[in-house]
């Protein structure tokens, strides 16, 4: 492999990295916020949490060029906190992947967590769990098992263990 490959390697490695973190840290808490409130402003978030899919790539990123360029709303502002601009910097790469790849992570977390139900949690408050401990040592760990058996489209996927 030549010089210039070993770089490609390098930033679809790291992109990819930094894509993955930032998206758990993200979407997961909208996720979590999308399974369990009864607020009007969810199917609103939810749409647009949704719009990449229905989206073509190329509008997408069009959108983005336009947000984030030095005309923009976006770029404006990162250009008067001295940030310079996104367009085809690392910084934006990560925005636009993120961005793109936020329905697929929300969506699928976002059924897990419905899948649960409350009454894990109630079990979990009566045990004098915190919201915090009862989201990462019960839904956390029901939803992982969910959203594992909910990407196999089997009917044995619906039983439960």
């Amino acid at each position: 492999m030549s010089a210039a490959d070993l770089q490609a390697v390098w930033l679809t490695v790291k992109l990819a990295t930094v894509v993955t973190l930032v998206l758990l840290l993200v979407g997961t808490p909208i996720a979590w916020w999308l399974a369990r409130t009864e607020s009007r402003l969810k199917g609103p978030i939810g749409a647009v949490v949704s719009l990449p899919l229905v989206l073509p790539p190329a509008v997408l990123g069009f959108y983005l060029l336009v947000l984030t360029g030095p005309h923009g709303p976006v770029g404006a502002v990162t250009q008067s906190l001295g940030l310079g601009l996104l367009p085809f910097t690392f910084a934006g790469l990560v925005v636009a992947s993120v961005i793109y790849s936020m329905p697929f992570v929300v969506q699928p977390l976002q059924n897990a967590f419905e899948a649960i139900g409350d009454r894990p949690l109630e079990v979990a408050a009566t045990l004098r769990a915190s919201k915090l401990d009862a989201f990462f040592s019960v839904a956390g760990r029901l939803a992982g098992s969910n959203s594992s058996q909910a990407s196999r489209f089997t009917p044995r996927s619906r039983r439960w263990r």
